[in-house]
């Protein structure tokens, strides 16, 4: 029988892990941003051995799962640290780290790698001829990009980099295989007592469509502000400029014959 009072009840328990999940969230989304860009900018720049590395790293990534990558640094990265810490002499507990720190670094790894990608692709739609008019204007490489390149590229990137925030929000999940305590953890920590668990995974369900949802409608305000560096005027505007004139369609004269 479905328990609705445990429903309810839970639902607004595992309110109290969002800001977890969100956290999570906004530490590995920022991390993954810079490193994933500056992965572009070695790659599309073909920097020796750098570009080879970079490329090697993107297609591991990529071509692992999240939960792999869970279990290899999870169980791997607290081992090798302990190990390090005991050779040196250093009497730090690595074991008692908070295991939140593991999940920022999983996922900025993981979003880095995604993201590179993203950003790549969005640069390489911007022609050489505006970073040589940045130049011609007197602007250095750092300001052309901050200036004239990177506001275009952003248009071009923000409906992938919505994706990818979706995503990781959903892969946040997973944390609790790292003992962090995010919505799922909670919620199965709630559901053990009574095995209510289909009850609770209900409550997952919800909560991860509103968050994804609310993060969606954010993402298209910001794409609708970020155009006017695309079309030179907000959308609406835009979008009036570009309409055919029907009117003087259907009063032309007839063409003589």
């Amino acid at each position: 029988m479905f328990d609705l009072s445990f429903f309810l009840r839970t639902f607004l328990a595992l309110w109290k892990a969002v800001p977890t999940t969100l956290l999570i969230t906004a530490v590995s989304l920022a991390v993954g941003i810079v490193l994933g860009f500056l992965i572009a900018l070695a790659r599309i720049h073909k920097i020796k051995v750098l570009s080879q590395i970079c490329s090697v790293y993107v297609s591991l990534i990529r071509g692992t799962p999240v939960v792999l990558q869970i279990l290899v640094i999870y169980s791997l990265v607290p081992s090798a640290l302990n190990a390090f810490f005991k050779k040196t002499g250093n009497s730090i507990d690595i074991f008692a780290l908070n295991p939140i720190f593991y999940a920022f670094g999983v996922f900025s790894l993981s979003m880095a790698a995604l993201l590179s990608e993203v950003f790549r692709s969005a640069l390489l739609t911007i022609s050489k001829g505006q970073l040589e008019a940045g130049y011609t204007s007197g602007l250095t490489y750092a300001q052309t990009f901050r200036r004239i390149i990177i506001p275009q590229a952003l248009v071009a990137a923000l409906p992938n980099l919505c994706n990818a925030t979706v995503n990781l929000i959903k892969n946040t999940s997973l944390a609790f295989m790292m003992t962090v305590k995010d919505v799922t953890a909670v919620a199965k920590i709630e559901a053990s007592f009574g095995y209510n668990y289909i009850e609770a995974y209900l409550d997952i369900f919800v909560i991860y469509i509103i968050i994804c949802s609310v993060v969606q409608q954010l993402f298209k305000r910001w794409e609708k502000r970020a155009s006017v560096f695309k079309t030179g005027t907000n959308s609406t505007a835009a979008s009036e400029t570009r309409r055919p004139p029907l009117c003087r369609t259907s009063l032309a004269a007839p063409a003589k014959q």
